[in-house]
């Protein structure tokens, strides 16, 4: 294994690996950890009792961080006629039709984080899923990116509308913010992607569904959160 930096090593000093801390205690802990000369992303990482080879216990879904994730989001838009200017008006970063999917395909440019497409469009769009797909770039309906509301999507996705799927270890991986952030903030922001993927268990799945969560700056150590504490912070707030 590669050594780690003196900045990390030093850091990880601060962690007790031990420990499943309390999400107020771990939110603290990964602000006070991340140390690199830019301002680092929080992510989370929830590891859950599913089996993702089956269909049935595929754990996706969207949610909208009450504080965004504090990054600029370029956002892409394939509309025309009345719905290219709902999108321009909504504040999306590029908008067009076959003119943008030309480019795509021709020059393989995907200089944009999400792409939202009216649904008549579709037919067209679906022919750049081997380059849009593996970068998640494609739209898709469960995740509110194919819709004819192309203006309430791009303004959601502009103040923190997150995807969030399961990876095939059954981790979910998302950014709850920046190191910057308040704590309240953070831990408002971790609150609700909880409640979110509590909200997506799949009804397959028996017993524990959440079996560990970890928080942890880009650069810095992980932080250990109880679940159990992590889960009764998104019950509340959803309360």
């Amino acid at each position: 294994m590669a050594r780690r930096g003196k900045r990390y090593e030093e850091a990880a000093k601060l962690v007790d690996r031990t420990r499943l801390y309390d999400p107020e205690e771990a939110v603290r802990l990964v602000k006070a950890v991340a140390r690199a000369k830019f301002d680092e992303t929080v992510e989370a990482a929830l590891r859950l009792a599913v089996d993702p080879k089956h269909a049935d216990q595929v754990v996706r879904g969207t949610v909208v961080l009450p504080h965004g994730t504090g990054r600029a989001v370029r956002v892409l838009v394939f509309a025309k006629g009345d719905k290219a200017k709902e999108a321009e008006a909504a504040g999306a970063d590029y908008v067009g039709a076959e003119d943008l999917i030309q480019r795509i395909q021709q020059e393989g440019w995907t200089e944009f984080d999400v792409a939202v497409a009216t649904p008549d469009l579709m037919g067209q769009v679906g022919r750049l899923g081997r380059i849009l797909g593996p970068r998640g770039l494609m739209p898709n309906p469960k995740a509110g990116t194919v819709t004819f509301d192309v203006g309430r999507a791009v303004r959601e996705i502009k103040a923190g509308k997150i995807e969030f799927r399961v990876d095939k270890a059954g981790i979910v991986h998302a950014p709850i913010g920046k190191a910057s952030f308040s704590e309240q903030a953070l831990l408002e922001n971790f609150a609700a992607l909880l409640d979110a993927v509590v909200r997506a268990r799949p009804a397959a799945v028996k017993g524990q569904y959440i079996r560990s969560i970890a928080l942890s700056p880009t650069m810095g150590p992980s932080v250990r959160v109880d679940p159990a504490r992590a889960v009764a912070l998104a019950a509340g707030r959803a309360a």
